[in-house]
């Protein structure tokens, strides 16, 4: 016979969660203050549809191969063939093809559920929720500014120490064109050198070997990876040699650089000449966001970029529409702050439970009375006997406790009870009879 955990697992679909309340509470709490920073910056709330054409999620200007295969593909009756969207990007991007008058810079914020058949791990999951703002219209450095600005801000707002570490991808493109890098190798190149944190110089410079790069131009890319300017844009410009793209790129992030510094954000922000974020989507700034917590998640807890691209490429034209962005993930911020909101959070139960006591007509005639004075209440509906009742509410921390029986409705007074000091108090009300 097939054990109970056998079964309760096979309930489940591999990579997905059920949030119980408690971690819901931590949940939407997170998701509470990141909106309300969103607002704060200006941002406008947008939902688009988790389901979407197929040929949208694989459009040559979005996340690329890579994320491609990890999509989840279905067909409909009509035999449409449909997709579970990977990210909240390139549905944004056809709002923006499909409504060409949208006042620009339009300034858009969301939150959803995405579908990845990716790798799982703690915090990373296949269904996953993430927290995006798109600024579309913008070409200066500024809006980059901005999103990390946010971005700090927002982490700020929930208790975490963070670094954003950023780079340019023409930068790095452009670097690796200079080295000799094959035009045809260098996004499968850029994936790489992406996993440079995660496994280091060697495994990474042995990974493009075995994909085809030379010898040569391997070791000038291993020269580079090990110089001890790597942290130093100006100095990084040198390897270079006039490369267009190179300083495209070192000019966008002067540019960033000197929005951070004017606004006292750098020392939070460090220059990473090695990161690549991986999707292919991105032309220019991108950042990740890590957590500066001890014994933190080694994986970002949010990042973007610039994808000029995307919009004007869906729209069947190949002329750049500045876009960029920033994804939050709901999921993985969950992990890292689920003990110490949890602790927080304790204090949102609700204000008041009533324990009906044989008068549950006067019970609830009560409770909507003080709802609709704005008082958070619940009306115990166990049946249990009072005294079970009560060790609940003292057990979940609930503030006040008020017990209706026959006496409190024939004088028409009912004892406030305070559960953390003992005090009681007596209210007149009216129970209508």
């Amino acid at each position: 016979m097939m054990s109970m955990k056998k079964k309760q697992e096979d309930l489940n679909v591999k990579g997905t969660v059920t949030y119980m309340p408690e971690k819901e509470r931590v949940r939407r709490r997170i998701r509470r203050t990141l909106e309300d920073v969103f607002i704060r910056y200006g941002c406008e709330p947008l939902e688009t549809p988790i389901l979407n054409q197929a040929s949208l999620m694989t459009d040559k200007y979005g996340g690329g191969a890579e994320i491609v295969k990890e999509m989840y593909r279905l067909t409909d009756q009509g035999e449409r063939d449909l997709a579970l969207r990977y990210d909240l990007t390139m549905p944004f991007a056809r709002v923006c093809v499909m409504n060409p008058t949208l006042r620009k810079p339009f300034k858009r914020y969301e939150i959803g559920k995405v579908f990845r058949d990716g790798p799982i791990k703690a915090g990373r999951y296949r269904e996953f929720t993430q927290c995006d703002v798109d600024v579309l219209g913008v070409s200066s450095q500024l809006a980059e500014a901005e999103l990390m600005i946010m971005a700090l801000d927002a982490f700020e707002r929930l208790g975490m120490a963070v670094t954003i570490q950023y780079n340019n991808r023409k930068f790095l493109t452009g670097l690796l064109d200079v080295f000799g890098v094959p035009e045809s190798l260098i996004p499968s190149a850029v994936l790489t050198l992406d996993k440079l944190e995660k496994k280091g110089a060697a495994a990474v410079l042995d990974e493009l070997l075995v994909k085809g790069v030379t010898e040569d131009v391997t070791e000038r890319i291993g020269a580079f990876l090990t110089a001890g300017d790597a942290a130093d844009i100006e100095r990084i410009r040198v390897y270079g040699n006039g490369s267009q793209q190179v300083e495209e790129g070192a000019a966008e992030l002067q540019e960033l650089t000197s929005f951070l510094g004017a606004t006292g954000t750098l020392d939070q922000c460090v220059f990473n000449p090695f990161l690549a974020r991986g999707l292919e989507i991105y032309t220019g700034t991108v950042y990740e966001v890590f957590s500066a917590e001890p014994g933190a998640l080694s994986s970002s807890i949010a990042s973007g970029g610039r994808y000029d691209q995307a919009v004007g490429g869906l729209s069947g034209s190949d002329e750049g529409y500045p876009s960029v962005g920033i994804s939050f993930g709901l999921d993985v911020i969950t992990t890292v702050l689920e003990s110490r909101i949890d602790e927080e959070i304790q204090e949102e139960k609700v204000d008041c439970l009533i324990i009906p006591v044989g008068e549950p007509q006067a019970a609830l005639v009560l409770a909507q009375a003080l709802r609709a004075q704005g008082t958070s209440v619940e009306l115990d509906m166990s049946g249990k006997k009072p005294g079970k009742a009560l060790e609940r509410a003292n057990r979940e921390g609930v503030r006040d406790v008020i017990l209706i029986g026959s006496d409190e409705v024939e004088t028409g007074i009912y004892t406030v009870k305070r559960m953390k000091t003992g005090e009681e108090e007596a209210v007149s009300f009216s129970f209508g009879r």
